[in-house]
C-alpha cells in the first residue's frame, strides 16, 4: 500500500476520533443538565409542552400572543434588574467531574451592580443522596475594581474564605446602592 494513502487514512481516523470525543462531551453535558431537574420539574415541563402542542394544534397561540408574552417577560426582567441593581453580562459553566451521585462544576459570572463591576468564580459541588440534593460552594474568587474603601477588600477576602455567595450578593447590592447615593451627593456639592 502506498505511504501517502496510508497517511490519508490515518489522518481521517484521527479526525473522526476527535469528532467522537467532542460529541461525547456534548452528550455528557446535555445528560448532566437533565439530571439537575427534579421529577416535579420534569413533569411540569412535560405538561407545559403538552399544553403548548395542544394549543398550537388548536391555533390558540398566535404570533401576536407570543410577542406579547415576550414583551411581558422582558418587562419583568427589566423590573428585576432595576429593583436589584444587578446586570449580569456573562455566565459560563464547565463540568469538572461527574459521577452518579456527585457533580463538580466551575462557574464564572460577571456583571455590574449599579455602577460597580464584579466577576465571581466558584466551584459548585452537588451531591445527591436518597432524593435529596445538596450544593456546596468552594474555591470562591471575587474580583472587583479596587475602591478607596479598604473595608470592601476586607469584606471580599472574608467572603472568599467563607464561600458565602448569598451574603456577597446581598451586601454588594446594599453597598453599591449607597455608593451611588454618596457619589451623587458629592457631585451635588462640587
Amino acid at each position: 500500500m502506498d505511504e501517502g494513502v496510508f497517511q490519508a487514512y490515518e489522518n481521517e481516523i484521527q479526525a473522526l476520533e476527535e469528532e467522537i470525543c467532542l460529541l461525547t462531551e456534548k452528550y455528557e453535558d446535555m445528560q448532566q443538565e437533565s439530571t439537575f431537574l427534579s421529577d416535579e420539574e420534569i413533569l411540569k415541563a412535560i405538561k407545559s409542552l403538552q399544553g403548548e402542542t395542544q394549543g398550537e394544534t388548536k391555533g390558540h397561540e398566535s404570533p401576536s400572543d407570543l410577542k406579547a408574552q415576550l414583551e411581558s417577560l422582558e418587562t419583568d426582567l427589566s423590573f428585576l434588574m432595576e429593583f436589584t441593581g444587578f446586570h449580569f453580562t456573562s455566565h459560563s459553566k464547565k463540568t469538572v467531574e461527574k459521577t452518579q451521585n456527585r457533580t463538580v462544576q466551575k462557574h464564572r459570572l460577571s456583571g455590574k451592580c449599579h455602577s460597580i463591576p464584579f466577576q465571581v468564580e466558584f466551584q459548585l459541588l452537588e451531591t445527591q443522596n436518597d432524593e435529596k440534593v445538596s450544593a456546596v460552594v468552594s474555591d470562591l474568587s471575587i474580583i472587583m475594581e479596587s475602591r478607596e474603601d479598604s473595608n470592601v477588600s476586607k469584606f471580599v477576602s472574608r467572603t472568599e474564605e467563607c464561600g458565602d455567595l448569598l451574603t456577597f450578593f446581598r451586601s454588594l447590592s446594599t453597598y453599591a446602592e449607597w455608593y451611588e447615593h454618596r457619589r451623587h451627593t458629592f457631585l451635588h456639592f462640587k
